[in-house]
């Protein structure tokens, strides 16, 4: 776990690895000195999370701390977890009043004086990881660090501690650059874009036709500060914040119009980037007063119903891909919260995970469907939003529904059979077209035989998804991080970077914005930890895909007096349990059993007892014909499809320089069925077969092609004998 220990007389704070307890507490003396010490004022570094180092971790709302990302994002979980009942315990030792929120724990801020704090629970202790944010000074960190202030505090008997005790590590010259860099971007695109009012009538209506948003009015565009770029078409949404409200940032939002239908699609860009980009679009327009707000995915859906209902109106910096924590403390004074992310299914299955983090009892979700679009589409068609509103339905529900409760997700999945099925894979269509697309809560099982090639395989399929957005984890106990983002990274890039090492940095940018993080476990693991990892992840990322490589690495850890099969079943059933209860679709890598060179696998080739394919909704299996004189042929075979019951196989061609996976061009691939239980089928079937055969044969001596030679192309041509 990250502690916070002051090394050299130096300002910086040094995270390393330390149990700690609650109530006992030894700091040394050194750093009780330099901790209370006033030191010289300059604006506060990053601070890095306590278990999740990654693009969108603790990411602070002023400009003046900036964050390094990592080649690729970590994923870490401290030893002993923090939970929300030694939070309070320990508060209570303390003797310090907190207010039990909804999703953060309220206490006066220790970084304000004394004098100045009344009644102002301003600092916000997160329940499930402990983070903490100071809204007054926007100091953020660990629980730890607030631990080591509280007792600096009292060992020191101060009323407070300047918000300059906790520093990050100073920036580099590379890391101020890029800073100072993004400021001048975002202050040159700003003073370039043009206010409406400053527009021509006949301008002003071609953009609001553009981005279909006619019925937004000039009055509602001017009071959220929305511009106009020219040069690239774009509507400016500003980034206002801190106790200054000074801008720190900038959304693009342009607009590009699909020929299927009437809808256009709305393609986005913000300086800075996207893992830094913290903006609660609508926030600074919040009275402290109000008790109700409307979450949106969108800034046109925001500026929508805010012009509609008059009612607070924010909209998600990310949309629907995911609700950072450090966001969770703005949302803490409405008691009433509706999450209306769009008009597909993909929304509404983030307003119900979004609405785990605010706290169930007081959100509402507004069910996508044909009376309840989007709301920017809902007040062009003249909609009633009090009414769609006024009809969100909780998001806590009872352990017992009847059908009456289910009807109106019935009907969804009928009505969007398409979007139910999932992310479709670009890469990879005859999947696609088999599995019809990847879905949350499931579990697959992939195997192969060994040196087939299934981590490289699998880290395809896994990036097609995430080049899609989908936010994924990646566990692999088998090779290190680094070698895996190389292979990623290549594949990514569908060359071989050695060869072309001047395109590496505009391939490494492309792939550092990918939704994409790694766990720093390597070899033999203990599967609680494995599993509080993922848990922690999807809470701080809202993880829509982890993948395990493999499932034999974490049995070492478990006690070797217990049946090893028995072992395989706990941790399949506690994946299983996992990925149902998370929402998360969990790719389980298992080795199979040995078997002869010449045998195809089947499902019960996978390593242990029946229970993981029983378990699994997705059996995928790489199949390798092995031959002396070439490389071996791949194919793919679904054996398990519990979404519709399709199964079959095609074939894989490996492109060696892209090490990338692909389903060869040559001729119609059709799709083979595969049988249950061969043996019988092949019993059953066996004189058809050879009544066929005879038939054929016959037809084959009366008519035989031949080939026929054009003189004129050259060309060849069948001809059949009469």
């Amino acid at each position: 776990m990250w502690r916070s220990l002051l090394l050299k007389g130096t300002t910086c704070l040094l995270q390393v690895a330390a149990r700690r307890l609650p109530h006992k507490r030894h700091l040394s003396s050194l750093c009780v000195r330099l901790l209370s010490q006033r030191l010289p004022h300059r604006p506060p570094k990053s601070l890095c999370g306590p278990q999740l180092l990654g693009r969108d971790g603790f990411l602070s709302t002023s400009w003046t701390r900036a964050y390094k990302k990592d080649d690729k994002s970590n994923v870490e979980f401290p030893t002993s977890p923090i939970t929300v009942t030694d939070i309070k315990q320990y508060l209570r030792s303390k003797d310090i009043p907190f207010h039990d929120g909804y999703s953060c724990l309220h206490i006066q801020s220790i970084f304000v004086n004394a004098l100045d704090r009344k009644d102002n629970f301003s600092l916000f202790i997160d329940k499930t990881t402990g983070q903490f944010l100071c809204k007054d000074t926007l100091v953020e960190g660990s629980w730890e660090d607030l631990q080591d202030c509280l007792e600096v505090m009292q060992k020191e008997e101060q009323d407070y501690l300047s918000p300059d005790v906790l520093l990050g590590y100073p920036e580099s010259v590379e890391e101020q650059d890029e800073r100072e860099r993004e400021l001048r971007e975002v202050q040159r695109i700003w003073s370039s874009s043009v206010p409406f009012n400053d527009l021509h009538e006949d301008e002003v209506q071609l953009i609001k036709t553009m981005f279909q948003i006619t019925k937004v009015s000039n009055a509602t565009l001017k009071k959220f500060g929305v511009r106009v770029f020219k040069p690239t078409k774009s509507l400016v949404f500003p980034w206002f914040g801190g106790p200054d409200s000074s801008l720190k940032g900038v959304k693009l939002l342009s607009a590009q119009h699909r020929t299927d239908t009437e809808k256009v699609t709305y393609n986005e860009a913000t300086v800075p980037k996207s893992n830094s980009y913290n903006n609660l679009f609508g926030l600074p327009l919040v009275g402290r007063m109000d008790s109700e707000v409307v979450l949106t995915g969108q800034e046109v859906d925001t500026l929508a119903v805010s012009q509609a209902t008059g009612l607070p109106s924010v909209a998600l910096p990310r949309g629907v891909s995911c609700l950072p924590p450090i966001l969770l403390p703005y949302l803490e004074q409405f008691k009433r919260v509706t999450l209306w992310l769009g008009d597909d299914i993909r929304s509404w299955e983030a307003s119900k995970i979004f609405s785990r983090k605010l706290g169930l009892r007081r959100c509402s979700l507004v069910r996508p469907g044909e009376y309840r679009p989007c709301p920017v589409e809902a007040l062009a068609q003249g909609k009633n939003f009090s009414q769609i509103i006024k009809s969100s339905i909780p998001a806590a529900h009872k352990s017992i529904v009847s059908f009456k409760q289910l009807r109106e997700d019935v009907y969804g999945e009928l009505l969007n059979t398409d979007q139910v099925a999932g992310v479709k894979w670009t890469r990879f269509p005859e999947l696609s077209r088999i599995l019809k697309g990847h879905r949350k809560g499931e579990l697959t099982v992939f195997t192969g035989p060994t040196g087939s090639g299934k981590t490289t395989f699998i880290s395809e399929l896994a990036l097609d998804l995430c080049m899609q957005g989908v936010n994924t984890l990646w566990g692999s106990f088998e090779i290190n991080n680094v070698r895996l983002a190389k292979i990623m990274l290549t594949q990514f890039a569908m060359q071989r970077l050695e060869e072309n090492l001047e395109q590496y940095d505009f391939w490494a940018d492309k792939f550092e914005e990918l939704p994409l993080y790694f766990m720093t476990f390597h070899g033999q693991q203990n599967i609680k930890a494995v599993l509080d990892t993922m848990q922690h992840a999807v809470y701080m990322y809202d993880i829509n895909h982890v993948i395990i490589d493999n499932l034999q690495f974490m049995m070492g850890q478990e006690n070797l007096s217990v049946d090893k099969f028995a072992v395989q079943d706990h941790i399949i059933g506690a994946f299983r349990k996992f990925a149902t209860n998370s929402s998360c679709h969990v790719t389980l890598i298992i080795h199979p059993r040995k078997e002869e060179d010449d045998r195809e696998l089947q499902i019960a080739s996978i390593f242990g007892s029946a229970k993981a394919s029983q378990e699994a909704d997705n059996v995928l299996i790489l199949q390798e014909k092995k031959l002396v004189t070439c490389p071996g042929r791949r194919s793919l075979q679904v054996t398990k499809n519990r979404f519709d019951g399709d199964v079959g196989i095609f074939p894989l061609d490996f492109i060696k320089s892209s090490l990338t996976f692909a389903t060869p061009l040559k001729g119609k691939q059709k799709l083979r069925r595969v049988n249950t239980k061969p043996e019988e089928d092949e019993a059953a079937s066996a004189p058809v077969k050879k009544e066929e055969g005879k038939k054929e044969k016959a037809a084959k001596t009366a008519k035989t092609p031949r080939a026929v030679k054009d003189p004129a192309t050259g060309n060849e041509s069948k001809q059949k004998e009469s």
